[in-house]
Formats: C-alpha cells, structure tokens, sequence
C-alpha cells in the first residue's frame, strides 16, 4: 500500500517492471516510433512527389521554357528573312520574245527564286488572274519599256521585293521599268499587318476563352458551353471589328458584317479546338493547342509574310489551319471583293464541326458539367 491509500504493484527484486508494464510500454513505443523504424528510400520519396502539386508545377516549368523558345524560333524562323521560293507571275504577250525572256531571266536571278509563269494575251486577262490571287505580279517586256504589275493588297513584302528588282534589272539590261500598283494597301495599313493582328487576336482570344469557362463556368454542360462559346465569339468578333474601324479608323472593311462574321467564326473555331483538346488530354490540352494555332498556325498563315515568301511546306500548311484559313478570308473581303472563295470557310468549318463532334462524343471525358438528378428523385426530394 502507498502513502496516499491507492494500490501500487511492486515492482521486481531486481528493479524490472511486471511482465504486463513492460509490454504495454513496447506497445506504446512501436506505436510512436513504428513511422521512423524504416528509412525513406528515393522510391517513397518519389510516389510523394507524384501526388503533390509540386510534379505539374515542375512540369509547367520546363513546358513554359520550351515553349518560349519555340514560339520566339517559329517567328524569327518564318518572319526575320523572308526569301521568295517560287512566285506565280502573269507574262503579258510574247513569252518568247528575247527581251522578255532577258527581263524574266534577270528577275528570278535578282529574286534568287524562280518565276512560275501564267501567259496571257491581254493585260485584262492578267489583271484578272491577279485579282483572283493566282498571280501576284504582272510583266509586260517590251523591246524599249517593261511595264510590271503589282498588288500591295497581295502582300506588302511581295510587291516591294518585285519592284525593287523590277528596277535593277532594268538598270541592268538599259530598260525603261514602270511599276504599277493595281490594288494598294489602305492609307492606316500601309504594311499590310492590321488583317493578321485582328485575326490574331481572334485566335487568342477564341482559345483563351474557352480556358476561363472551364476555369470560371465548370459546371455548365456540353451544349450550354457550345453556346456559351459561341456567344463570346460573335461579341467578340464585333468588338474587334468595331475597334479598328470606327474607333481606331486603321482599318476600313468594306463588307463590316462579312468581316465581323469571320472574326466571330475564327473565334468560335479557336475555343473548340481547346474544348476539344481538353476533352482528350485534360489539363495538358494547351500544349496541343498552343502547337497547333499559334507556334504553327499564325507565322504560317502569310498575315504578316505572304506565302511566296514562307519556307514552301509551311506556305502550304497554313492554308489548312485555322489561322491561315481567318486571313486568307479576311483579306478577300477587305481587298478583293467579289473574288471570295469557298476554301477558307470550309477551312474553319471542318476544324470547328470536328471540335465538335470529340467533344460531343466524349463529352463524359470532359472535366464539367453538372450531375443529372433523375426527376423522380428530384420529386421526393
């Protein structure tokens, strides 16, 4: 019995608790220390690292860093040099003839590229091949005088190219040249550039608002998205046309809906391209994205250098993506009216139809929405 009344068990002669002590005291000691009897290997480490935040975080890192270098290569690839390859040209009359075919001679080696020739008897047969957009130059090689024809409209870098040479090689051969420009650019554009930034601005924005639903309206369903989408498309596109020219004047557009509605298209194309990757890749859906509209789709779309002047494979694939397919439409309506093609809107049309249609499709994929709540439990509810 202790002082205080309350009964103790002695302890052993030789100092050592009772069997039932000492095994509650390893019990407790395992429990506390059982974490730490095992040293961390790199294995454990590693499965921690995978579910925290701090594996997509490193991830983006890289991504980001590589990505600014693609998009600074991309531009500086297509945008620092242009060099013509092959330029469609329009020859006026005698093909054959010695001082034309000097004057021709003396062009392609003054543009180190080779003239693809379309000869017309007449100089209206010319103009109209050039008014079309299957030739960006006219030449007229007489025995004294050489007349070449020019379109801004078709491409700021193109026709400065051809008259500068146009003016050398006369020099050369001892020829009087005379450029003229049949369809020049607007007085606020005199490069040529405000039809590749607005439609720029319609692709970024087309995509970079289909992120802020996903981030700020997950939960509306596939349909109320599409729509969602559409509706900030054709605001969007009106803004945008509406800045450049009735506020800023840079800009006039002719036919003001025809270029709204490509806007609104290009934006509505470029928000379900995202939906679409984000459908099938999740949050990495920028990546492809990011790859397929603006490291490829925007340089390669002859906005800010014409196609004769791209590195040949991408003159031909920007005419398929949805960049390439915005200008080249945009451009028609603005200089070319009346010689608008079918081809660009197909362009989008099948971009935007096949976004789609994935989305659609495997919509269940998609990280949003609401739960559906079957109405006879919503009625007992």
């Amino acid at each position: 019995m202790s002082d205080d009344g309350g009964a103790r068990e002695d302890p052993r002669p030789d100092g050592t608790a009772p069997d039932g002590a000492a095994s509650d005291g390893a019990a407790r000691t395992g429990a506390a220390h059982g974490s730490h009897a095992r040293p961390r290997t790199g294995r454990d480490r590693w499965e921690e690292f995978k579910k925290s935040p701090f594996l997509p975080a490193t991830v983006l890192v890289f991504i980001l860093a590589a990505a600014a270098g693609m998009f600074a290569g991309s531009y500086t690839y297509t945008m620092a040099n242009p060099t013509p390859r092959h330029v469609p040209a329009a020859l006026i009359g005698e093909a054959q003839s010695p001082r034309g075919a000097a004057f021709v001679a003396g062009m392609e080696k003054a543009l180190d590229a080779s003239l693809v020739l379309h000869t017309y008897d007449t100089e209206a047969g010319a103009r109209g091949a050039m008014a079309d957009q299957r030739v960006f130059t006219a030449i007229r090689a007489g025995n004294d005088r050489t007349t070449v024809l020019v379109a801004g409209a078709a491409g700021a870098s193109v026709a400065q190219l051809i008259e500068e040479s146009a003016a050398a090689v006369g020099k050369q051969l001892g020829m009087a040249v005379t450029v003229t420009d049949i369809n020049p650019l607007q007085e606020g554009d005199p490069r040529g550039l405000a039809l590749f930034y607005i439609s720029l601005a319609a692709v970024i924005i087309g995509f970079v608002g289909a992120i802020q639903l996903s981030v700020h309206a997950r939960a509306l369903n596939p349909l109320e998205r599409i729509a969602y989408t559409a509706a900030y498309a054709l605001l969007g596109g009106f803004v945008i046309a509406a800045v450049v020219d009735w506020l800023l004047g840079a800009l006039h557009l002719p036919s003001f809906t025809q270029s709204w509605m490509i806007l609104a298209f290009t934006m509505f194309t470029s928000g379900m391209v995202f939906t679409m990757f984000n459908t099938l890749m999740g949050r990495w859906a920028m990546l492809p994205t990011w790859g397929v509209m603006v490291l490829l789709g925007n340089p390669s779309s002859g906005g800010a250098v014409s196609w004769p002047l791209l590195p040949s494979v991408l003159g031909h694939i920007g005419r398929w993506l949805p960049p390439g397919a915005s200008v080249n439409a945009q451009h028609t309506a603005v200089y070319y009216q009346g010689h608008q093609f079918v081809f660009p809107y197909l362009v989008m049309a099948g971009w935007a139809l096949v976004s789609c249609a994935v989305f659609w499709i495997w919509r269940h994929r998609h990280p949003g929405g609401r739960a559906r709540v079957p109405e006879h439990a919503a009625a007992a509810g």
